[in-house]
């Protein structure tokens, strides 16, 4: 069956949307989360405030629509720094750690809205990194590079029985997607992502101003650091 063009009604539903959560960015960026408003959009698109409900029913929808947007923002940036790395696997991860924190360090306040505190009067935002959630796409490319690196080499991880207690109903949803992963990977992964973000968190929201003038030579180190122990030091 051939796909149908959208309609011209449906066009200007998704520019419109478009334009909506291009409005919400700009009120994030300046004001943060707070500075969010459908009526302060409506008047900035000249539309009426009741009118923009029919787009998105609850500024929290507005708000978890726009997360979702940033996330797949981040997720395509760091993706394509894993393509750009070539096929070795440590050299992935550290483009994608890289990426990771020029996106949050260039978009602080993007950052604090996905990665951050709560919004008030918005529920959870859902952008978990399993399966079915808007962060799936985020990891996929970090699981996909210590995937390879376990297959080359396995390291050292704390003792199976551990692991299973306590990533028992992490490790399912993981593998509906990922085939039979294993635990050892699934373990490196959350660890690994512990470690990028907190590096990234700490310097975005001004918590090692008191110890560091270059944040960056500390991230590097980190980087040098991880690979090492999982074996993926570049050559």
């Amino acid at each position: 069956m051939t796909a149908t063009s959208p309609s011209r009604r449906e066009r200007l539903r998704t520019a419109t949307v478009s334009e909506i959560k291009e409005g919400a960015r700009k009120l994030l960026v300046t004001g943060g989360p707070p500075a969010i408003s459908l009526r302060a959009i409506a008047r900035d698109m000249g539309m009426t405030a009741p009118a923009i409900y029919r787009y998105f029913p609850s500024l929290e929808a507005l708000v978890i629509a726009l997360a979702e947007d940033l996330m797949a923002e981040v997720a395509a940036v760091v993706a394509e720094a894993s393509d750009a790395a070539g096929e070795d696997p440590g050299r992935q991860l550290a483009a994608m750690a890289r990426a990771y924190r020029a996106w949050a360090v260039a978009n602080p306040v993007e950052f604090g809205l996905v990665f951050g505190a709560a919004v008030p009067g918005v529920g959870d935002l859902g952008l978990e990194c399993l399966p079915d959630d808007p962060g799936a796409d985020l990891g996929r490319p970090y699981l996909a590079a210590f995937l390879k690196l376990w297959q080359r080499k396995p390291w050292p991880t704390p003792p199976r029985e551990y692991m299973l207690e306590h990533l028992g109903p992490y490790l399912g949803p993981l593998r509906e997607v990922h085939g039979d992963l294993p635990i050892e990977v699934a373990y490196t992964f959350l660890s690994g992502w512990a470690r990028l973000y907190g590096m990234v968190a700490m310097e975005v929201f001004h918590q090692v101003r008191w110890a560091l003038t270059k944040p960056e030579a500390l991230f590097e180190a980190e980087i040098v650091q991880f690979l090492s122990q999982v074996g993926a030091l570049p050559e």
